[in-house]
């Protein structure tokens, strides 16, 4: 985010000030949320004259009792008439002054917040976008999720009005105490030794009753947890006659519940006293002082009527402040854990957009290539693989679960690349090419296709953005998925639904392909693309990967061997190694071959000698 040199405005600076730092933590808190304010420093203008119509909303604010109080003392003026009239006079001005400084303050402050949270929303997604796969296999989409969505409306909540409000009562308080000291510092003292003490033991108290309010309600949750588990598997409860377990359990958790609910009732009850005793109380002991005060001629009435407003503001904005800082420091913590995606790396997609990336042949090397997951350093996915794929040709990763052929694809696409050894196309290191221009140069069909919710035609053009319906409507022709399209009533402008659950599974892979096809990449990768569909879906959707692969470079990943068609050679990779390596004819030929142990387990090919079928047309009867 870089270092900032301009003045930190007053509204965060108390929030940094407040903050605690971390004791295990290499940064302090508010360091990191200092980077915020390079959000609001384009609108730092505003800012700072929304800050005025603050500072003059607040000062008109505690003018008000002052003018109440003149008010009250007019009645004993000679002229009380005139002095009644000026006082409500200002009474006027004041309360359409500060009806005025709270309307920009707030329009102001307003703008700022929501600018400024847009201006990070954006950035906080671009930088997410392109954080690489180790980042994203280590956090669940619903908390990344959060980080825009809640973290950020919780800024812009604090942002509003928290940190104006927090502001906005430390004025009032120490303003406040100024005027009463300024009005008498006998009864001010008298005040202060009473009803701030009262105050804070009020705030923590009631913190308690709040905190022990949700672990009742935590109980009750327990409890509907029971009816929930019970209703959803009524077969089991009463297959295993489980009705008097059930019952006897959740009458348990309801009983609970009730004793707890029951010693909170106490608690709110002690409470309620406390507050009806201390606060009444303590503002009867200040009015009793004041009274003797003005028996002996030490204060007049309407100073008594002011002293009471003012001490009332101030018991009212000291009860408050616990609050609101509360509520500062969950969004310091929001702040923080948002800002804390900005400390990943990312890949820099977007770098170049603009740029045509340059066309690859297709020429694929891998040299050396170990690998082991972030998350699991410990366990080598690939040891020492080799492998050469001229430009254009076909070529088959099969071997068991879990023997490291989708890696090789991941690798391929650089999701990860904590690799050793070399990748290299057409004789480049991989890790040399911008990634934007590798990746587009590799199309990917994946096992499970994932559509986005818009249309059909959206969909086929995420794979060019400025393609013409014309070329869209071709390149569905080429993947064969034309037909259905228009069969639909809303032709190319159908709405797929979320992840395309609107469409059969065969229909989502042509549509991924006719994306493919539109993007014209130079290597395509076939993730077990058909091992989903059923046999009629699978016939339908290889014609369209045929004609996807026809002069390009192919690598088609395959658990189930009835999937691979027409490659030229075929590579077995077994425990992160590759064991075998060559035409079908061949491996089918061996005495010892893997590859021909795995198609005979499968049913296929157990017949050395139909290696010359399966050359013609590898496994095209589909069977498993």
């Amino acid at each position: 985010m870089g270092e900032f040199n301009v003045p930190l405005p007053p509204i965060l600076l108390v929030v940094f000030v407040m903050e605690k730092e971390k004791e295990q933590s290499k940064k302090p808190a508010w360091k990191e949320v200092l980077k915020l304010y390079a959000y609001i420093r384009p609108y730092q203008g505003r800012f700072a004259l929304g800050m005025l119509f603050l500072l003059l909303s607040s000062a008109a604010n505690l003018v008000f009792p002052k003018l109440l109080g003149d008010l009250v003392d007019a009645v004993n003026d000679e002229n009380y008439k005139s002095a009644i009239a000026e006082v409500g006079r200002l009474l006027l001005i004041v309360l359409g002054a500060q009806a005025i400084f709270s309307f920009f303050r707030i329009i102001l402050f307003v703008q700022v917040t929501e600018k400024a949270l847009a201006g990070l929303r954006q950035a906080t997604y671009r930088h997410l976008i392109q954080l690489p796969m180790a980042f994203f296999n280590k956090r669940r989409v619903g908390e990344l999720n959060s980080r825009i969505a809640a973290d950020i409306s919780l800024l812009q909540e604090t942002f509003t009005t928290t940190l104006a409000e927090f502001l906005r009562q430390l004025f009032i308080i120490i303003g406040g105490i100024t005027l009463l000291t300024i009005t008498s510092w006998h009864l001010t003292l008298f005040m202060l030794a009473i009803l701030p003490p009262v105050i804070i033991i009020t705030v923590f108290f009631g913190k308690f009753i709040r905190n022990y309010a949700k672990s009742v309600q935590e109980k009750v949750a327990d409890s509907q947890v029971i009816v929930e588990e019970t209703l959803q598997g009524i077969f089991n409860v009463k297959s295993f006659v489980g009705e008097a377990f059930e019952l006897l359990r959740y009458r348990k958790q309801t009983d609970e519940a009730a004793a707890a609910g029951i010693k909170g009732g106490l608690y709110r009850a002690a409470f309620a006293s406390f507050v009806v005793f201390g606060l009444f109380g303590a503002m009867v002991a200040v009015i009793w002082r004041g009274s003797t005060m003005i028996a002996t001629g030490e204060l007049q009435t309407g100073q008594l009527f002011s002293f009471i407003i003012y001490s009332g503001f101030i018991g009212g904005s000291i009860g408050g402040l616990a609050d609101v800082y509360a509520r500062i420091q969950k969004a310091v913590g929001a702040a923080e854990s948002l800002l804390a995606i900005f400390d990943e790396e990312g890949e820099n997609t977007l770098e170049d957009v603009e740029v045509q990336a340059p066309k690859l042949s297709g020429e694929i090397e891998l040299q050396g290539i170990h690998f082991s997951y972030p998350s699991r350093p410990d366990v080598e996915v690939l040891n020492n693989i080799n492998l050469h794929i001229p430009a254009g040709e076909k070529l088959a990763l099969v071997g068991t679960s879990g023997g490291g052929k989708s890696t090789v694809v991941s690798l391929l696409l650089q999701l990860y690349q904590n690799y050793g050894g070399a990748i290299r196309f057409d004789g480049k290191e991989a890790r040399e090419i911008p990634l934007r221009h590798l990746r587009s140069n590799i199309g990917v069909v994946p096992q499970e296709v994932l559509l986005f919710g818009g249309s059909i035609r959206e969909n086929i053009r995420y794979g060019k953005p400025d393609a013409s319906d014309a070329e869209v409507e071709e390149s569905a022709r080429q993947a064969f998925a034309h037909d259905f399209v228009i069969n639909f009533p809303e032709g190319y402008d159908t709405l797929v639904g979320e992840r395309g659950v609107q469409l059969s599974g065969g229909q989502r892979q042509r549509i991924a392909i006719a994306r493919m096809l539109l993007k014209d990449p130079a290597i395509v990768l076939l993730d077990e693309a058909t091992s989903a569909l059923d046999s009629e879906s699978e016939q339908a959707v290889q014609k369209a990967l045929d004609r996807l692969m026809v002069n390009r470079t192919g690598i088609v990943v395959a658990h189930r061997l009835s999937t691979i068609r027409n490659v030229e050679r075929i590579a077995v990779i077994q425990g992160g190694k590759i064991v075998e390596i060559g035409t079908p004819e061949d491996l089918m030929g061996q005495e010892n071959s893997i590859f021909k142990e795995l198609a005979r387990l499968q049913n296929v090919g157990e017949d050395a000698g139909k290696a010359t079928l399966i050359v013609k047309d590898l496994f095209r009867d589909g069977t498993d």
